[in-house]
């Protein structure tokens, strides 16, 4: 997704939300302001960009306003909801789990709520396993574990399928917990609903740890995947301190955006060089990483830190066959590995010493609990996806924007994979924090 570009064509993009129809029934939930129909949030947040727009009389792009609605369209007392939880793990999975349940018994009074298990199996005719019953006394305490007590997978199921059981099974809600593939499920199944001209409401809630969904600012997990790469990256230095010429290596998540290895340099500000799938990675020549780390230690620096986004540099590869996981995920290689090796055989090559230390910390982190701030997130995201539901929305999923909470089509999330601007302000915080450029090209920059 380009962000000029919708601002310049925003007639490109249908920010307009789906419905089952018009809701009728007086909401139980009380306690809040209701969202009018007319509540939007600018997808331009500048001057400079708002009044080129107005001036142009072109309608401006916005999202539809998340909250509780004075009006609903499904009938509490008729509702069955269907909670799945989809790909990988990440933090927060059993805090979202827990609030949508929270949320539609006593906000809503809904009583038949479901977990269906194993994700997208769940909902396929072959699924043997029961679904697990939810309400708050069973899913108090589960935001204290990491993981998703209904258990996840990856992989395509018959479309046509997974809508007969939500038909056999009278589901009319579903929630989906899941990144960019469990998306693009969710607007299939949400699809072939109103094909079939029924009226159950299919809303994502976006779970997507390396924080790259189009269309939001930010994504459940992301915060806690921060948080907990500090003390692995805080190890990595003491590694590195620790040893003659140390180099303490970390990879982090970040198949196709280095937001997460971005965002924790800056944390942890002990990294000398941050690497990320945006930028190309050099590993020889007078301009390569290992040129570079060989100048940090002439400049009479006694260790290095290097964090690395796991989809960096896969161009180094070219040789290795194309792999893809059960969800068409391109399965990257370990760049972790590769430069260990590479930048031991380049100073051996040189006679010179080097201790290097490798962390690969990715499965330890997406699987602890959510932390601080990203449970908070989690519940408001959760509570949400419930009043976008009840209100008969669908082919949705919660999102965030201008610190407001949006409805965002499930289509527009899933566009493009969101990435690390190299000219904004987050890299340029990274490039000033590291000076990392410095030793790439062996003086001041």
């Amino acid at each position: 997704m380009d962000y000029k570009d919708v601002i310049a064509h925003p007639e490109n993009y249908d920010f307009q939300i789906q419905t089952l129809g018009e809701p009728e029934i007086d909401s139980p939930f009380r306690g809040r302001r209701y969202i009018e129909p007319h509540e939007h949030v600018s997808f331009a947040v500048k001057m400079h960009e708002l009044k080129p727009l107005f001036r142009s009389g072109k309608e401006l792009p916005a999202f539809e306003r998340a909250g509780p609605r004075s009006r609903i369209f499904h009938d509490p007392a008729k509702t069955k909801a269907a909670i799945i939880t989809c790909g990988g793990l990440c933090p927060g999975l059993n805090d979202v789990i827990k609030n949508i349940t929270n949320v539609l018994w006593q906000g809503y009074g809904v009583r038949h709520i479901e977990g269906l298990r194993f994700g997208y199996r769940g909902l396929s005719k072959s699924n043997t396993l029961p679904s697990i019953p939810l309400n708050p006394e069973n899913v108090d305490t589960i935001h204290e574990d990491g993981g998703t007590i209904l258990g996840s997978s990856r992989g395509h199921q018959d479309i046509g399928d997974m809508v007969n059981t939500l038909e056999e099974k009278r589901i009319n809600l579903l929630f989906t917990i899941g990144g960019d593939g469990t998306l693009q499920g969710a607007r299939a199944i949400a699809e072939e609903i109103i094909k079939r001209q029924l009226k159950i409401s299919v809303i994502g809630l976006p779970k997507t740890i390396d924080n790259d969904l189009s269309f939001m600012e930010k994504t459940f997990g992301f915060e806690t995947a921060i948080y907990v790469s500090a003390d692995i990256i805080t190890a990595a230095h003491n590694e590195a301190k620790g040893a003659y010429n140390g180099i303490g290596l970390v990879k982090l998540m970040g198949r196709d955006s280095g937001f997460i290895a971005s965002y924790a340099s800056i944390a942890n500000s002990v990294v000398n060089i941050c690497l990320i799938p945006e930028e190309p990675l050099i590993l020889e020549g007078e301009n390569g990483l290992l040129r570079a780390l060989e100048r940090r230690f002439e400049q009479g620096k006694d260790h290095a830190v290097i964090v690395v986004a796991e989809g960096t540099g896969q161009d180094l590869f070219r040789q290795q066959p194309e792999r893809r996981d059960k969800s068409g995920n391109r399965i990257k290689n370990d760049i972790g590995l590769l430069l260990k090796t590479e930048i031991i055989e380049y100073f051996e090559s040189r006679g010179k010493e080097v201790n290097i230390k490798y962390f690969d910390p990715s499965y330890y982190i997406r699987s602890v609990p959510a932390q601080g701030t990203d449970s908070i997130f989690c519940h408001l995201l959760a509570e949400h996806a419930v009043h976008a539901a009840m209100a008969g929305k669908t082919n949705m999923v919660v999102g965030f924007w201008s610190n407001t909470y949006t409805h965002v089509p499930i289509h527009l999330a899933t566009l493009a994979r969101k990435k690390v601007n190299l000219n904004g302000d987050l890299w340029n915080a990274v490039l000033g924090l590291t000076q990392q450029k410095t030793y790439f090209s062996g003086h001041d920059s």
